[in-house]
């Protein structure tokens, strides 16, 4: 039986990871930790309460102290390491937040971890997992080769940066200490529970409410879709058979347009209400619901500053060394989101009006 913490653990990705977990691993203790910062919604982890495995801290991964009290009362030897700020156009109006976070409360852990496991050595055997981003490595041109484990590092916003000086830490403390570690590099993750500042839930929400589409430049930018499920079983194969020291890319083998991407939302929405009364009368204001083609809200804005062109994940490591595969395809996996956030109207309607963060006061 493994005792796992998991940091930003009401996050996206920590949310589906904690629910992806309590279902495979049914006997292991699995403790979350987080802040609920804005991104951080407690309704989010609604399904695992009761559940006598599970317990809910609200706290900051950079208060050291309590960070080791969990892992000595806890007996916790696995720490899954998701609590980041990780939005780039965040982090280009306020790279501060992203320093402490992602920097220092890196080092936090590793600290703890570090005075505990190995000072203290509670636990017969450890690791310590850092989730990372394909961003660290910066952009790729339209012929390059795919990022590698190899390629270096060159972070082109403050968020890339920052995660970028985190993967380094994590790295270090291996190197230096002996601390147990693994990090995986994803490439950009879709699926439920995704706070809708992001592209795919953002044109989501916004075409069920008959908002405008708004993309990037030139929307030629060119990403690797992950759904989160995919990624969380990733994770599942590093712990279980990663070797310690190393990094693992993951990737969903979903190369595409940004403008693809948001197209093919729209074709999605389209033959979803076309047939369905009942949708229509639930979302009237949306394009479809009134005979429209979705497509037509799209609308180009000005380019985010410093916007990467390609990124694009080799992950042969992962699979040669664990036998990962993506199993959801970028077709599936879009039109179970988009079905996801029609089915959860609630969920994204109180992040919209702000209602959610009353259960963060109240946690």
């Amino acid at each position: 039986m493994a005792r796992l913490l998991v940091t930003g653990g009401a996050g996206f990705i920590g949310s589906n990871f904690v629910h992806y977990w309590l279902q495979e691993h049914v006997d292991d203790r699995l403790v979350v930790l987080d802040a609920l910062t804005y991104a951080g919604n407690p309704a989010n982890l609604e399904f695992a309460a009761g559940n006598p495995h599970y317990r809910f801290v609200r706290g900051d991964i950079g208060d050291c102290e309590l960070v080791e009290r969990l892992l000595r009362e806890e007996s916790i030897d696995t720490v899954v390491h998701f609590a980041a700020e990780s939005h780039v156009d965040r982090s280009i109006t306020g790279p501060a937040a992203f320093i402490q976070t992602n920097v220092l409360g890196t080092h936090s852990l590793l600290e703890a971890a570090r005075k505990v496991w190995l000072g203290e050595r509670t636990v017969t055997r450890h690791r310590f997992h850092h989730v990372s981003t394909d961003e660290v490595y910066g952009s790729l041109g339209p012929e390059d080769p795919p990022f590698s484990e190899s390629t270096p590092y060159a972070p082109n916003s403050p968020y890339s940066a920052s995660k970028a000086g985190s993967d380094h830490l994590v790295r270090a403390y291996h190197h230096t200490y002996g601390l147990s570690t693994t990090t995986s590099n994803c490439s950009n993750n879709y699926g439920p529970l995704q706070f809708p500042e992001k592209l795919v839930p953002l044109c989501i929400v916004n075409l069920l409410r008959g908002k405008p589409l708004p993309v990037y430049g030139d929307g030629l930018n060119v990403r690797d879709w992950l759904h989160v499920r995919d990624h969380c079983r990733s994770i599942d194969l590093v712990l279980a058979g990663g070797r310690v020291g190393e990094v693992y890319n993951v990737g969903g083998r979903s190369e595409c347009q940004n403008i693809e991407l948001v197209r093919e939302l729209c074709a999605i929405a389209d033959d979803l209400f076309g047939t369905d009364s009942a949708l229509q009368a639930r979302f009237p204001q949306c394009i479809a619901a009134n005979g429209g083609l979705c497509a037509s809200s799209i609308g180009y804005v000005t380019d985010r500053a410093g916007h990467d062109r390609r990124y694009a994940i080799d992950c042969r490591k992962i699979e040669a060394e664990l036998g990962y595969r993506p199993d959801i395809s970028i077709t599936s996996g879009l039109r179970a989101t988009f079905k996801w956030y029609v089915d959860n109207e609630p969920w994204w309607r109180a992040i919209l009006d702000g209602t959610y963060r009353d259960l963060a006061v109240r946690g």
